[in-house]
């Protein structure tokens, strides 16, 4: 016992010299740097915060024992000159670290000095996304990147439905590169920035004035300001001017906008009217204890730093007080490790010399990167939430609060986390359930939109450029009831236009636009050229007979079909008049032939199954014969007279007559269809057979149907002719393909109805074997393209597109529809009565099996029970043969005949029993007089 507390002291003691060797290796002081704008929103609020940081750490004796940490702070009054002379001044004296800058631009530049002298810098307000520590390992951002921030501005658009942004920002390095992160978090969702309007840092705001000009007459009204407070205030306040906060609009501002309301006691009023209905963002931190302890005595802590006005604590100001509490910590594990701070002259400066920069005092922090790395190793809970950085040198758990400006005050409408998207819940209550960003969970509160409305706005409007919608159109040649221009009244006019210009008419806006005739009219145009124009900004929409197919949909976007369409096959018919010989057509030559051999088949089994105890099925053979072929054929009309006695005949006769039944009734109805519904007969039959065929095939000129022929069907480009108008359909038609015509014409449904109309002498056969529409192009990801497609509808419901087609159409072309199924129908196969059959078969070879094996099942007790027989069995020579007529012999007699008294089958035995060659002839005697019994019988 005393040996173990003997132990144990020596322990202690050894624990508190190595502790106390340890901490007087530290140095009494350490001094790091913070370069920030004092006079800005994010300024005055980092100082107090820095400094209020500085004193808890000095009085904790857990963290830095023995070691003051000093923070020397310089102003660099939105200079960045200024900015870039202070740091290197930071450099000359020995700093191990410095905290700042607080401008994306200044952190490019001294980022480069930082990392030649090896001095970790940590800004707590650089939000650039492209200060990344692959180019920049001294920098780290004890903030979020604005990477994080665009995405959640990208995921508030995609979640009202909106497809193109407007982004107004500083043209600087904080902007340009946000901006460009939007775009990039845009695309990821098919959303895109359709205008960027930059402003030049330091504007006047006549030029702010002359941006905000061109953001108005553009046609999205969904505005993202990245801007610093200064500019982003006038900005705003130059909107209002110009009524761009009225309803309708949408403004997302950045976070700036956030920090510069957290931070504001009493905020102006104008500033305020010209916010109303803006949502901006937060940086989310956790509601920590240091937070509460900070908040609680901030009143005190500004009131002690004697500065005028009186400000608040935003997000901002914690991060910033983090930022010296995790230097703090990276210092104390890098003194525990046995880090020393020392430095030497930078070996590229040597011969630099002259002038009056004192380049040489600049100096190497010679374990700069030991400290670095216990930089990023930090793991602590500061006043945002937990501190500690990823893989990428980002802090974990990114994360925004989403508020709405209403009245003079903040509402929080929901949160945005880079780990659970959108929600109305707070993000650290999601970090310990399963991530989950289905659009169905993403949630928002309700929004009060600029204009004082919670309907969600549309996102955008016509442009207000003066310029009308360039809108193409095809100038055809034939089928002009679809698009026809006038050439005396210089005007378009058709089916198609009059459902555009409906369904513009339905819109809640103005949409200026005129009309482009496309192609010479002599013959129809190529669409496919039409619709490419609309790719080089030609034309800004194409309205006409468009079919929607694959190809073009890759390149630009459809309205909702306003027409039905497809391809099909027209050719021309004959009429087949009937014949003498028509009641022969309902069934192939293979049906009759089959059916005549299922009824003799029957006719046999029934005669086999009731020989032996029906009287209708005795008699001589030609009376038993005929009674078979009697008995099978007048099964078809039901009348046959020879009744069944025995249960399996009964039993074929059942499922024979519900055969008879379908098939009578199939050719009823086939003979009525081809003896009274007028029948044409066409060697085509469908596209399958036009494929297989090596006749000429005609299209009309501008239809997608070449293309679909030749690249989707594989049909040779030389068997293809072009037709231009319905004329020279109808002569191709009928020249055929042996006089330089054509054996048959593959178009669009709606044209060759049309054709059918004044040609029913010919016809579609087949059916439509492709499904599309006719709708309106339009640019990818038009917002026009959505509302036509709301109008069309609404156009369909109301039932005005109908009365649209009544009015060019005519609804006679449901007539044609009708005429074009009147192809010769085929004759019935057996195929489609091969169930049937095979259910009769079935049945017949089954009580086939089923009599037989009775019938011998007699015969063997009847021979048993005679002596004669077993005599007869047991003589040599022909005795099978003997057997086989014996057994054929009792086959044939009646039931009760096998039911005699025994004397009588002795007798009849007896005569069988003859000896040598007067056997078989006793045998035949015997059947003789068996037959004449029988016969006197019946």
């Amino acid at each position: 016992m005393k040996s173990a507390l003997h132990f144990w002291c020596i322990f202690w003691c050894l624990c508190s010299y190595a502790l106390r060797k340890n901490v007087d290796a530290r140095p009494d002081t350490v001094s790091i740097g913070a370069l920030f704008t004092f006079n800005s929103t994010i300024g005055r609020v980092a100082k107090i915060a820095m400094a209020a940081a500085v004193g808890d750490i000095n009085n904790d004796p857990s963290i830095l024992p023995g070691t003051k940490l000093v923070v020397q702070m310089r102003d660099s009054n939105c200079s960045g000159f200024v900015g870039i002379v202070q740091a290197l001044q930071f450099m000359e004296k020995d700093t191990v670290a410095i905290i700042g800058p607080q401008s994306s631009v200044l952190a490019h530049v001294v980022s480069h000095v930082a990392n030649e002298l090896q001095v970790p810098m940590l800004s707590f307000a650089a939000t650039d996304p492209t200060l990344a520590p692959l180019q920049f390992p001294f920098f780290v951002r004890a903030t979020h990147s604005d990477h994080f921030q665009m995405a959640s501005v990208a995921d508030i658009v995609n979640y009202y439905g909106w497809k193109e942004v407007t982004a107004i920002y500083i043209d600087d390095d904080y902007g340009r590169n946000g901006i460009s992160s939007l775009g990039d978090e845009l695309a990821k969702r098919r959303s895109k920035i359709l205008y960027k309007a930059a402003v030049r840092p330091g504007a006047k705001k006549s030029e702010m004035a002359s941006v905000l000009v061109r953001v108005a007459m553009m046609e999205s009204r969904i505005l993202v300001l990245h801007a610093n407070p200064d500019s982003g205030l006038a900005l705003l306040l130059l909107a209002r001017n110009l009524g761009m906060t009225s309803s309708g609009y949408v403004w997302i501002a950045t976070d700036w906008l956030g920090s510069f309301l957290d931070s504001s006691l009493h905020p102006d009023m104008e500033l305020v009217s010209a916010m109303q209905g803006v949502l901006t963002l937060r940086q989310h931190t956790e509601n920590t204890r240091r937070k509460r302890k900070l908040a609680s005595r901030w009143s005190a802590l500004v009131k002690r730093d004697n500065v005028d006005s009186r400000f608040l604590i935003n997000s901002y100001g914690l991060y910033a007080y983090d930022t010296v509490w995790m230097i703090a910590h990276a210092l104390d594990a890098f003194f525990s490790r046995g880090g020393n701070i020392s430095f030497s002259i930078y070996p590229k400066l040597r011969d630099i010399a002259g002038g009056g920069l004192q380049l040489g005092a600049m100096t190497v922090f010679d374990e700069g990167r030991l400290l670095l790395e216990r930089i990023r190793k930090v793991n602590f809970t500061g006043a945002t939430g937990p501190v500690k950085f990823d893989s990428d040198g980002n802090l974990l758990w990114p994360a925004y609060d989403i508020v709405n400006i209403v009245g003079s005050g903040l509402r929080t409408v929901g949160y945005w986390s880079n780990y659970s998207g959108l929600s109305i819940a707070s993000p650290e209550t999601l970090y310990m359930k399963p991530a989950n960003r289905i659009r169905e969970n993403q949630k928002l509160g309700i929004v009060l939109w600029p204009g004082e409305t919670i309907t969600r706005p549309r996102g955008w409007v016509f442009p207000n450029n003066g310029n009308e919608l360039k809108i193409g159109v095809p100038n055809r040649a034939s089928f002009r009831q679809f698009v026809s221009a006038d050439s005396i009244t210089d005007t378009v006019r058709g089916f198609c236009i009059d459902v555009f210009v409906a369904a513009i008419n339905l819109l809640q806006y103005p949409v200026p636009y005129k009309f482009i005739l496309f192609g010479n009219g002599s013959e129809n145009p190529s669409y496919t050229e039409m619709i490419n124009k609309i790719l080089t900004n030609e034309f800004d929409a194409v309205v006409g007979d468009i079919a929607i197919v694959t190809n073009r949909t890759r390149v630009v976007d459809f309205t909702q079909p306003y027409i039905e369409s497809g391809l099909m096959v027209l050719t021309s018919v004959k009429r087949h008049s009937s014949s003498g010989w028509s009641f022969l057509q309902p069934f192939t030559i293979r049906m009759w032939c089959v059916t005549g051999v299922f009824f003799l088949i029957i006719g046999t089994v029934v005669w086999l199954l009731e020989h032996r105890i029906n009287d209708d099925f005795r008699g001589p053979p030609v009376k038993q014969i005929i009674t078979v072929f009697w008995f099978s054929f007048s099964t078809l009309f039901f009348a046959h007279r020879e009744d069944t006695r025995s249960t399996l005949g009964r039993f074929v006769i059942i499922i024979w007559l519900f055969v008879v039944l379908i098939i009578q009734s199939s050719y009823t109805a086939s003979l009525t269809s081809i003896l009274t519904v007028q029948q044409l007969t066409s060697p085509i039959t469908g596209i399958d057979s036009l494929v297989a065929s090596d006749d000429p095939i005609g299209f009309q000129i501008g239809s997608f149907a070449e293309n679909y022929l030749v690249q989707e069907l594989g049909v040779s480009k030389s068997r293809l002719r072009a037709l231009g108008n319905p004329d020279e359909f109808k002569k191709a038609l009928e020249l055929g393909p042996r006089n330089g015509g054509v054996t048959a014409i593959v178009d669009e449904r709606p044209y060759i109805e049309l054709f059918l109309l004044e040609h029913p002498k010919f016809a579609v056969v087949g059916s439509e074997f492709t499904k599309s529409g006719w709708g309106f192009a339009f640019p990818r990801d038009s917002p026009l393209a959505v509302d036509l497609s709301t109008a069309i509808l609404e156009l369909s419901e109301n039932g005005d597109l109908q009365r649209i087609h009544e009015k060019w159409l005519n609804d006679r072309m449901t007539e044609s529809q009708s005429q074009t199924n009147d192809l010769e129908s085929d004759s019935l196969q057996v195929y489609s009565f091969s169930g049937l059959f095979v259910i009769c078969g079935v049945a017949c070879l089954a009580t086939l099996a089923i009599h037989a094996g009775i019938l011998v099942h007699k015969y063997c007790e009847h021979a048993a029970s005679s002596q004669q027989a077993a005599a007869l069995s047991s003589t040599d020579g022909s005795s099978s043969r003997s057997r086989l007529r014996a057994f054929l012999s009792f086959a044939d007699r009646r039931e009760m005949d096998t039911h005699t008294p025994r004397a009588s089958k002795e007798k009849a035995a007896a005569a069988l029993a003859g000896v040598g060659g007067d056997s078989i002839g006793g045998i035949s005697a015997a059947s003789s007089t068996t037959s004449v019994s029988t016969s006197t019988s019946c």
